[in-house]
């Protein structure tokens, strides 16, 4: 295009229904704008009108009118995408210069209508190749022998000439530019499917992620209000946990708005990026310049970085209100039932600080063997010979995250199935690692000892006494309150926190998956995905 805000335009007058330049524009009461036609097929077989783009809902369907100011001007912008090339002008015109309408490639000249008449009826001129009108004739004649571009490489992907193939690319594969124009031409149109395709799904997704968000804060406006009402005949001593309930209900509700919040950021730079690629080969695929596309295209063929959002989606926060009335059931009857209520409900929301941890190498110690995709670590039964590091646990048979964490909220889970010895929690950096390490030291941890005894590091140190085997442990880290929290993931339970303390410096988690335990004991812990109903 002629102007440099072309692509910027084209955005605002596109419409988000079909992506292309209003055809018939009206305007809805919400002040966005749509192809007439676009409009009528997205309100077909529905009662209720909405906005396509921010999902107004209209009680009556809106009487539209087209927005014959916008018309024009998506109109004018059309007739400039067409008429956007550089005026040539006649280089045989006198003074007053005519308008040239062809440029001959063979003379290198350029040719008004009526100074054009002798290439169209002198057999030896007739010969030249014509072609429309251009400016910067150079770009078109082989700058080595002064001959039209007229062959195409395919071995060296560039534009020859006649000369060009009884030298240096004789044994090449050459073809008519035209030829290799048309399967450009191909080429872009599917990349224009591909990229009109993917800006589709991510509009759908936007919509999805908005409609998923708007039920969850209908569900949890209900699920609050049931609660409140569920609650309100429960005893003084749990009082307190029906606030603490509310308020967890809230901030999951903030988590998954924060959450959509950033996604619909991501999704929409992705569009923004896509549309601006579909303006780019819009504009190429029309061209009937073939060496100009040839030239340009390839810059167009990668398309633009983006994320798979097939699997993401959100959680509608849709209560189970039988399992809920069966749990207020039960709170009436016992304070450990509602105990375990809010620990279930806790671990759910806890999980929603999941992050993503992987084993350190030079942190292990010598007898310990880690994974290829450094997610499990097991005791190999002798020490190997590994390089020494002032960062490796020499004596502990412990291993470090790669991941350090200085402020903020924190979790992470670890299977432990199977093992009759293990340590899970975290160390301070700075911590001594060429000897056995202890809590004074700076350590929190849960360990399993001799198969049997829950030990956990707190001040005194912790003796559990537990129903189940835990076979997956969940740790949970709020830096600035001073809190580490252990959860049975399976049963959903609280296992045991240790609260007040100061941290003031790096935490990294530790994983010790003991020792052999004479071959007992040489299941692997697993670092393994948080699976919960979230985002």
């Amino acid at each position: 295009m002629a102007s440099s805000s072309g692509p910027a335009l084209n955005e605002e007058l596109q419409c988000s229904i079909c992506l292309e330049v209003f055809t018939d524009p009206v305007t809805t009461p919400c002040g966005h704008n749509f192809c007439r036609s676009c409009l009528s097929k997205c309100w077909t077989n529905t009662q209720t009108c909405f906005c396509p783009l921010c999902k107004d809902k209209f009680i009556k369907r809106p009487d539209l009118k087209i927005n014959t100011i916008l018309r024009e001007v998506a109109q004018h912008f059309k007739e400039k995408l067409n008429l956007g090339e550089p005026e040539v002008f006649c280089d045989v015109c006198g003074e007053r210069k005519q308008k040239a309408v062809k440029t001959c490639l063979m003379c290198q000249s350029s040719y008004c209508d009526s100074h054009l008449e002798p290439h169209l009826r002198v057999p030896r001129l007739k010969k030249h190749k014509l072609i429309n009108a251009v400016e910067n004739l150079e770009d078109y004649i082989c700058q080595k022998h002064e001959r039209p571009l007229e062959l195409f490489c395919r071995d060296d992907q560039t534009c020859v000439c006649l000369s060009c193939t009884e030298g240096e690319h004789k044994t090449h594969n050459t073809v008519p530019i035209e030829e290799e124009s048309r399967e450009k031409k191909n080429d872009l149109a599917k990349r224009q499917t591909d990229v009109h395709q993917m800006i589709q799904e991510r509009m759908k997704k936007i919509q999805e992620i908005q409609h998923t968000v708007e039920l969850r804060k209908r569900n949890t406006e209900e699920e609050k209000s049931s609660s409140v009402e569920l609650f309100t005949d429960l005893i003084r001593s749990i009082e307190r946990c029906q606030s603490e309930e509310l308020k967890m209900m809230e901030e999951q509700q903030k988590a998954a708005e924060k959450q959509a919040e950033y996604l619909i950021e991501e999704l929409e730079q992705e569009i923004t990026e896509l549309k601006r690629k579909n303006t780019e080969i819009e504009q190429l695929s029309h061209t009937d310049d073939h060496l100009h596309l040839i030239q340009k295209c390839s810059s167009l063929y990668s398309l633009p970085h983006t994320k798979n959002w097939t699997e993401i989606r959100i959680d509608s926060g849709v209560p189970d209100v039988n399992s809920l009335i069966r749990a207020v059931t039960q709170l009436k009857k016992t304070q450990e039932t509602l105990k375990e209520k809010r620990n279930q409900t806790w671990l759910k929301c806890v999980q929603t600080f999941a992050v993503n941890v992987t084993l350190d190498p030079d942190t292990a110690n010598p007898s310990l063997i880690l994974s290829d995709d450094e997610k499990q670590v097991r005791h190999g039964g002798i020490k190997r010979n590994v390089p020494k590091k002032p960062t490796r646990f020499d004596e502990g048979t412990c291993v470090l995250a790669k991941q350090g964490f200085s402020s903020g909220r924190f979790y992470y889970e670890v299977q432990v199935k199977g093992k009759t010895e293990w340590g899970l929690g975290v160390i301070r950096e700075s911590i001594y690692r060429k000897e056995d390490v202890s809590p004074e030291d700076g350590l929190w941890i849960l360990a399993l000892v001799n198969g049997d005894k829950y030990i956990v590091s707190d001040d005194p140190p912790v003796s559990l006494s537990l129903r189940v085997t835990p076979e997956k442990v969940g740790v949970f880290v709020d830096y600035e309150k001073g809190l580490v929290s252990f959860y049975d993931v399976m049963s959903r339970s609280h296992l045991h926190s240790i609260t007040g303390q100061t941290f003031t410096e790096k935490l990294y988690p530790l994983f010790d998956p003991g020792d052999d335990d004479k071959g007992k004991n040489l299941n692997p812990m697993i670092i393994t995905p948080v699976r919960y109903n979230h985002i």
